[in-house]
């Protein structure tokens, strides 16, 4: 069991920093490419700090574990709610400017209930895992249209912003997308491998050891971020990054997992785990965009609530592997 630990606590270590490497790397390279800051900020650094879970869930479902590759991506969405945008806005008080970010929270919660149809006969196949991918790429192309009609928006102000405190050249920026993108990988397969010997030692299913030590693990590049922009205050941008993230995570992981192999769903998730992430959907959305009046603004106490849902959860789900090892 020790070295399965030591290969998951150095896979994760690993994971992070070549998921840092690659989103830098792929957002200078974007810039120096001509790509506008607004689709930076909504895409490459939105979607690019979900790289860990994409990579991860892909190798799990490949090697005929996907209870790991579904929990590792609905068990990141919790986590990027409760654990980052929660702990951001206890640390400071998060205001909402971005109309980009207003537009993209009501379609991340339509998204959220349509996974649950899809869950509803207990397997996501081929075919749903096609058309989840096929939402994504269309929202995708919606997104570059959006971007290509001008306007400004504090999100692609805060995306110019953090660019500049990471200069690379046009070089340098493929450089690094490379080296991340294969780091990702190599680590991505030392960390299920170990995740998976250690749920086997456990007695517990890989569905749990994905929706918490793996998803917490593959959040970090989430959090990291989101601490980063938080001291430049890019409100927007931290949740941008939460928004965007959820989003590639529930269509793209999910639906590659699915069309690599399928995905049988276990009764627990659509009882406990899929009721929590949308619930906190719901309240991150509620909060965000303004409720009687109030302007959007997740505020400390607010940030409280999420993080408290997110601790409640953790401990549940830790004692469902203590009781699975003493029995």
């Amino acid at each position: 069991m020790i070295v399965p630990a030591l290969a998951v606590v150095a896979g994760l270590v690993l994971l992070v920093w070549s998921a840092e490497r690659f989103v830098d790397g792929a957002a200078a390279t974007s810039q120096r490419l001509g790509l506008s800051p607004l689709l930076i900020g909504m895409l490459v650094i939105g979607f690019g700090t979900s790289a860990p879970e994409l990579m991860v869930s892909a190798l799990a479902a490949g090697q005929g574990n996907p209870g790991l590759a579904l929990g590792n991506a609905y068990g990141s969405n919790i986590a990027n709610i409760g654990l980052i945008l929660g702990l951001v806005a206890l640390l400071s008080p998060l205001a909402v400017h971005s109309g980009v970010v207003r537009r993209e929270l009501p379609i991340l919660g339509a998204v959220t209930l349509l996974s649950a149809l899809l869950m509803g006969g207990g397997m996501i196949g081929r075919l749903e895992g096609l058309l989840l991918l096929a939402l994504l790429a269309a929202f995708i192309g919606f997104s570059i249209v959006e971007a290509r009609r001008g306007g400004r928006d504090p999100l692609a102000e805060e995306t110019v912003e953090s660019l500049q405190t990471h200069p690379m050249s046009l070089r340098a920026g493929l450089a690094w997308t490379f080296i991340g993108l294969v780091l990702l990988v190599v680590s991505s397969r030392v960390l299920v491998w170990g995740a998976v010997a250690i749920a086997q030692g456990f007695g517990v299913s890989d569905l749990i050891i994905g929706l918490t030590v793996v998803a917490v693990g593959t959040s970090l590049p989430e959090l990291a971020s989101s601490i980063s922009a938080l001291r430049r205050r890019e409100h927007d941008l931290v949740l941008g990054n939460v928004v965007g993230s959820n989003l590639f995570n529930t269509l793209g992981v999910v639906g590659l997992a699915g069309l690599i192999a399928p995905i049988e769903v276990a009764r627990e998730v659509l009882l406990r785990d899929w009721p929590l992430m949308t619930a906190m959907t719901a309240l991150m959305a509620v909060f965000a965009l303004g409720w009687r009046g109030r302007p959007g603004r997740i505020n400390r106490l607010e940030g409280l609530a999420l993080l408290a849902m997110f601790v409640g959860y953790t401990v549940f789900m830790v004692q469902l592997v203590v009781h699975a090892a003493v029995a």
